[in-house]
């Protein structure tokens, strides 16, 4: 069967943009995209749109950006999993590239997240999990994590000062991403004085809300060869779910979804978790990062604290994780979240990534999880 190649990507700052409208923060996104794939819009076939329509007040969101990107009448459609929306974005336009129904296909994943409450915004993330057994009874999505880092704390020995090292190298390379919402490195005496919020969680174990849009423009590959000179290969797309309810699980020190997911994109793309050199994870908490080290096979079942600690996520260790800050520094525009991460593996893989970037990056991997690891998606790219 045909590859899929990325010909194209394009990504906004992330933040408080009350200065675009999210048909206009797609469109940032998009027109980058375009003139980075050397196309005009005539040559795009569909695109599929990612994200959470809750958080905007216009329902179908998927037809207004479809129209102000001036694509209408060409297909659109929206793919909605939680905080993984772009990446199954990315993965229904691979499916309609590999199926033979389109050549070229524009992924925009895109939220306008701050026009909602911190309050507000908490009360639709919590029903992310079983309203009928959890969220009912006040559960939160950093309270959810929590409990994942007090069992990881309890079987594995994992400490706050390993917590804090993610914070601590993911704000410093944030500090070098001109997209990032927070470009200001941190050190662990700020990180552990910061106000409590879940406990073991303070402020800086947690990422932040933002608006933001990313873009990447798929393609089958005799046209990805056509028209890019360095095209990027999906070779491994693979998404994977677990129990709505996080008690039914049989543990809370990783995401079974994620582990599943994991194995089937590295058996797609005939790779092993040490042929990667850049990934990009899901580290909407300290833990969350920590764990996906574990579930993505980079180092072994309750390793995951040293392994950040030993510096091996950095430039220069074993695997270099979230080198564009991560969500922790860059931020979460819930559907534009995936979409941010091919993005930046893709520029990795380019040798595209400046300060930032990774020597010899040749494959690279990212990991979008979906509510409380309901959803994980993981894709494996590579440069010829």
């Amino acid at each position: 069967m045909t590859r899929v190649g990325i010909i194209g990507v394009g990504h906004g700052v992330f933040g408080r943009r009350s200065d675009a409208t999210v048909q206009e923060l797609a469109f940032e996104a998009f027109r980058d995209a375009l003139q980075d794939a050397g196309i005009d819009r005539d040559a795009v076939d569909a695109s599929v749109v990612g994200s959470v329509p809750e958080y905007h007040k216009q329902r179908s969101l998927a037809g207004v950006i479809q129209e102000y990107l001036g694509l209408v009448p060409k297909p659109t459609w929206l793919t909605e999993v939680a905080c993984a929306s772009g990446s199954a974005a990315m993965r229904t336009a691979w499916m309609a590239i590999k199926s033979g129904t389109h050549d070229i296909v524009a992924v925009i994943g895109c939220q306008k997240m701050t026009e909602l409450s911190t309050p507000e915004i908490l009360a639709l993330m919590g029903r992310v999990g079983e309203v009928q057994w959890e969220s009912g009874f006040g559960t939160t999505f950093p309270g959810y994590y929590a409990m994942f880092a007090k069992r990881h704390m309890h079987e594995f020995g994992t400490t706050r000062e390993q917590l804090l090292d993610v914070a601590v190298k993911n704000h410093h390379y944030g500090a070098l991403n001109p997209y990032a919402l927070f470009r200001k490195e941190i050190t662990k005496e700020k990180a552990s004085a910061s106000e409590d919020v879940a406990t073991p969680f303070q402020v800086y174990d947690c990422c932040a809300n933002a608006d933001g849009a990313a873009c990447v423009i798929l393609a089958s590959e005799g046209r990805a060869r056509e028209i890019s000179k360095i095209p990027i290969w999906l070779d491994g797309m693979a998404c994977a779910t677990a129990s709505m309810s996080v008690l039914r699980r049989p543990s809370l020190v990783g995401l079974p979804s994620a582990e599943r997911a994991a194995g089937e994109a590295y058996a797609m793309a005939g790779i092993g978790p040490g042929d990667v050199k850049v990934a990009d994870v899901h580290d909407c908490f300290t833990i969350a990062e920590i764990m996906a080290y574990e579930d993505l096979g980079f180092c072994k079942k309750g390793e995951g604290g040293p392994f950040v600690a030993d510096r091996q996520t950095y430039i220069g260790g074993k695997v270099a994780v979230n080198v564009d800050g991560g969500l922790k520094a860059k931020g979460h525009p819930i559907g534009a979240t995936g979409t941010s991460m091919t993005f930046e593996i893709v520029k990795q893989l380019r040798g595209e990534a400046g300060e930032r970037q990774v020597p010899d990056a040749d494959v690279g991997l990212t990991h979008n999880v979906g509510g409380i690891g309901q959803y994980c998606f993981v894709q494996v790219l590579k440069r010829d």
